[in-house]
């Protein structure tokens, strides 16, 4: 199955992307880094991602928030 939109690939690489927010995001590696964020982790499997965010973030409010 081909899959139109790179974030939906379950097959796909992602980076792991932090603002300066501390929040995290999947980014695919076919895509342009968007402004704003660094790379904390080079291209792996969706399932691989996941599993360092569960062992890293450990909380979705905003580090300015959080305070």
């Amino acid at each position: 199955m081909e899959f139109s939109n790179p974030f939906d690939n379950p097959q796909g690489q992602f980076y792991i992307l932090q603002n300066s927010r501390q929040q995290f995001s999947l980014w695919p590696q076919a895509c342009a880094l968007p402004q704003g964020w660094r790379v904390i982790c080079e291209p792996q499997p969706q399932e691989a991602c996941h599993a360092w965010l569960a062992d890293h973030w450990q909380a979705l409010t905003p580090a300015h928030h959080a305070q």
